[in-house]
């Protein structure tokens, strides 16, 4: 099984790590793609007041600009460690031992927007894209990355994949028709019965599930697989729809 994150917009300073190596990242496929993204950040922080605008930050934000500036010479950090947030605190990577973080390595992967999907454990350096930023000099990160991430999740082999990824990354890399996935939307039912997808619980629960397949190790080739091992271990979920799951909280 394969597990795709989104990233988060926020994300711990510094690192130990050698400089980013594009080559070295999962789907080595994407080295073409990731040296348009990265180059085009670089240029547009040589301009502050620009790349405020076009990144939309604060006063508050604009040293944001700098980590996009040292990209290719910044130290860099797993990237599961790297990123915090709902999703990432629930997870909590740095409190899980090794057999673990193991598992995170081998069946994690995080959708960012200008790296493209990375696995958990290798090093990236911080930085500011969203998914919906427009990069002066490039096409829309959409046209730069479907095509070819659709590709690498077809070419990597795995028997599933389990889409945790927010719908604004989902469009950056769609799972191919080909590859066996299921897309997964957290969801509570109402006192009505009427079942409501939700933000900020989504996120957490989210974490929540990926940190209890890394602790059990768990082995999953289907959705089918997925659903029993759910159950198992506490979580309820239910098919709904083609090719999505409900994860209910």
């Amino acid at each position: 099984m394969l597990v795709l994150l989104p990233p988060s917009e926020t994300k711990t300073p510094g690192g130990d790590g050698a400089p980013l190596s594009l080559a070295s990242l999962w789907a080595p496929s994407l080295l073409p793609q990731r040296e348009a993204v990265v180059d085009a950040l670089v240029a547009l922080s040589a301009d502050e007041d620009a790349a405020a605008r076009v990144l939309k930050l604060s006063a508050k934000r604009r040293h944001e600009i700098a980590d996009n500036a040292a990209l290719r010479s910044a130290p860099t950090m797993p990237a599961v460690d790297r990123y915090t947030g709902v999703l990432f605190d629930a997870l909590d990577a740095g409190s899980l031992d090794g057999h673990a973080r193991g598992w995170l390595a081998e069946h994690v992967v995080i959708h960012s927007a200008p790296l493209g999907p990375v696995a958990a454990l290798d090093g990236i350096p911080a930085y500011r894209l969203a998914a919906g930023t427009s990069i002066p000099g490039l096409p829309a990160l959409r046209r730069v990355w479907a095509d070819a991430v659709g590709t690498a999740l077809a070419d990597a082999g795995v028997p599933f994949v389990l889409d945790l990824r927010s719908e604004a990354y989902v469009a950056l890399g769609p799972v191919p028709d080909e590859v066996a996935s299921a897309y997964v939307r957290v969801v509570t039912a109402g006192e009505d019965g009427a079942v409501r997808a939700l933000n900020h619980f989504n996120k957490h629960a989210k974490g929540e599930l990926v940190r209890a397949l890394a602790i059990s190790g768990a082995r999953i080739s289907s959705a089918d697989d997925f659903t029993w091992w759910a159950d198992a271990n506490g979580f309820t979920v239910r098919a709904s729809g083609e090719g999505e799951l409900h994860l209910a909280v």
